[in-house]
């Protein structure tokens, strides 16, 4: 029988139980005051054969009263005064139903009997409500005494990882230096309804994940585990909006495919239980990747990552590094981010890692020369560029000295050098660009697909995706910032839409298709549907247990310069080509005519020369025929 049902049942006997003495003690306390004043034994109570039978209807009735006022359906330790109301009033409406029934079997009881009898039955159902409510919450205080120094915390799913969750918790007492010691499950929640109402490990489920967010106020829930690995991606994200509307913090346990379980203690499910992440409100699992090929690729080789202090570039060198590389250059332009992941892999690695930091610029082709020539790389990443939509609007030049003439002056210190592979880090924004930025990198584009046709031995290839969760110049660092300072948060339009994904994705990306280049292709990730970044805004919001347009205001302050509504991943003349990975796509390559685009970048070196901006973007729209500057 459900842990629900046998509560339920014990109450209603306790409840007869009570109604039946307060029967029997109002006869009793009424024969005795007929005795002492009025020395007429019944002159109000009932005459004891027909007391039983009063007894019966009392019970049946209050009973019938209190079952229809919902009083067996409240979790008695939040009751407030209306319940204890309701109680009362469904008991005296059930002791008068009972009274004009027995009356109708001519069986009248004394008004001074019916009086006294639902004043004591009254205080009894009622009393008992208030003792059991107060002794219970004396009790909870106690715990939360005991526990103050734990988050209390709803589980969400009651599955085998909730399971585990709460035998991890439960052994953790003993340690105490175990991280799980801070958590104290209260309740949890759960969509299959045969789990309702019963508990898991001593812990009640209470409810389902709609209802979540007045769960977490009912039980005053400070942290949510969203406990449910299995889940597709479609339920992922609608119990995530829940769990995001609770205001509470959010821990998740990573999808199936990605949790490690064995007798590891490294291993134990709470240790992969981390804090929730604006991705996992997109509603998609994460990519994978072959990393077999990827290991093959990087294993024993001299790796070059130009940029690589940026949030790509970094994340490009992390991953490199697994893969036990003979060498690692890190190249930047920007010495506290090149320093900030040098003594990161320090610090992971030791001096088993052969790691370079250099801070050049792959503008300075002489001083790129020399470093090609001391440490010869062997593959190279180019992910160096200014990526800053507006702030290249306004110095168009040095987008283009930047990241069209330092991509080219790396393009071709790679082919001098006999680089095995050259991969270039593009963005969707160089498809029929609006903006100078786009307009760069479709440029770069251009150059590395012409030096591919060019034959030789270095492999040239491309990899462009969307926008990057968290990388440095997208809206979830800004609109963090702009909520944890109680700023509103600025979307510059309603329905702006972008596709997104995550910083090791897009890294993963990168080295597969590094891995399986064969030289001139664009790999296009399948990035899934794209994100209103006005439902990004909300969501964030929420993470952070604000309500959107009360707490934090929403200001929609108009599209910038150069701003699409919406960006895309291929251009009409590309097709797509499959490949092993079925996230994974090849743009067809498109035909480079090598003497044209020769001329027109002697043409733009010499505009930026003179630092004309207009000039500059001129020339851009003679270079990039899909170029359509926008200015808004």
């Amino acid at each position: 029988m459900k842990q629900y049902n046998v509560r339920k049942i014990f109450l209603m006997i306790v409840d007869a139980v009570i109604v039946a003495l307060a029967t029997l003690v109002s006869n009793a306390l009424l024969s005795v005051y007929g005795i002492v004043v009025h020395h007429d034994t019944y002159s109000a109570a009932v005459q004891p054969i027909r007391v039983f039978g009063i007894m019966g209807l009392n019970v049946l009735f209050c009973f019938f009263l209190l079952f229809i006022a919902g009083a067996y359906n409240k979790v008695w330790r939040e009751l407030k005064t209306s319940d204890f109301v309701a109680a009362a009033a469904a008991t005296v409406i059930g002791l008068l139903i009972s009274y004009g029934f027995a009356r109708f079997m001519g069986h009248p009881a004394s008004i001074r009997y019916m009086v006294t009898n639902i004043v004591v039955t009254v205080v009894g159902v009622v009393g008992f409500r208030l003792i059991f409510r107060n002794t219970l919450m004396t009790l909870i205080h106690l715990g939360e005494k005991e526990n103050e120094n734990r988050e209390r915390t709803l589980i969400v799913g009651a599955g085998n990882a909730a399971r585990m969750i709460l035998q991890e918790i439960k052994f953790a007492k003993d340690d105490p230096n175990n991280p799980s010691n801070s958590i104290l499950p209260v309740c949890m929640v759960d969509d299959d309804m045969s789990k309702y109402h019963t508990k898991i490990n001593g812990v009640d489920v209470v409810g389902q994940t709609k209802d979540i967010p007045l769960v977490c106020r009912q039980y005053n829930i400070d942290l949510v585990i969203f406990a449910i690995p299995s889940c597709s991606e479609e339920e992922r994200k609608r119990i995530m909006g829940y769990c995001s509307e609770s205001g509470c913090r959010i821990k998740t346990v990573p999808y199936l495919s990605q949790l490690f379980l064995d007798d590891d203690s490294d291993h134990h499910i709470m240790s992969q239980v981390k804090d929730i992440k604006i991705e996992d409100l997109l509603g998609r699992p994460p990519i994978t990747f072959n990393k077999k090929k990827i290991r093959d690729f990087i294993y024993g080789k001299k790796c070059m990552v130009t940029g690589g202090g940026g949030s790509i570039g970094s994340e490009l060198v992390r991953q490199i590094a697994k893969y036990h590389p003979e060498q690692i250059i890190i190249v930047d332009i920007y010495e506290n981010n090149a320093y900030d992941i040098q003594q990161e892999l320090y610090i992971d690695y030791g001096d088993s890692l052969n790691l370079v930091t250099l801070i050049a610029s792959v503008r300075d082709r002489d001083k790129m020369d020399k470093i090609f020539e001391e440490y010869h790389p062997q593959v190279v990443f180019h992910a160096a560029a200014h990526k800053h939509v507006p702030l290249m609007e306004v110095s168009p030049t040095e987008a283009v000295k930047n990241n069209i003439f330092g991509t080219l002056n790396m393009v071709n210190l790679a082919e001098e050098y006999g680089v095995e592979k050259f991969v270039m880090i593009s963005t969707d924004k160089a498809v029929n660009p609006t903006n100078v930025m786009g307009a760069t990198k479709r440029c770069c584009e251009m150059i590395v697909q012409n030096k591919s046709q060019q034959g030789g031995k270095t492999e040239f290839v491309t990899t462009r995706f969307g926008n990057v969760l968290g990388s440095n110049g997208s809206v979830i660092p800004l609109f963090r910032r702009q909520i944890e300072a109680g700023r509103p948060v600025t979307v510059t339009h309603p329905d702006i839409i972008r596709y997104f994904m995550t910083i090791p994705e897009a890294v993963s990306l990168v080295l597969e298709a590094g891995a399986i280049a064969k030289g001139g292709e664009i790999f296009v990730l399948d990035m899934g549907d794209p994100v209103k970044i006005t439902t990004l805004a909300e969501n964030l919001i929420r993470m952070y247990g604000k309500v959107p347009y009360r707490d934090v205001e929403i200001k929609f302050t108009g599209l910038r310069p150069g701003e699409k509504l919406y960006e895309e991943l291929l251009m009409d003349e590309e097709g797509l080509e499959k490949t092993e990975n079925k996230k994974i796509f090849i743009g067809n390559q498109i035909d480079i005519e090598d003497e044209k685009l020769t001329e027109q970048l002697n043409q733009l070196h010499a505009i930026v020369e003179t630092n004309d901006n207009d000039a500059t973007v001129k020339q851009l729209e003679s270079m990039v025929d899909t170029f359509h500057h926008a200015v808004n």
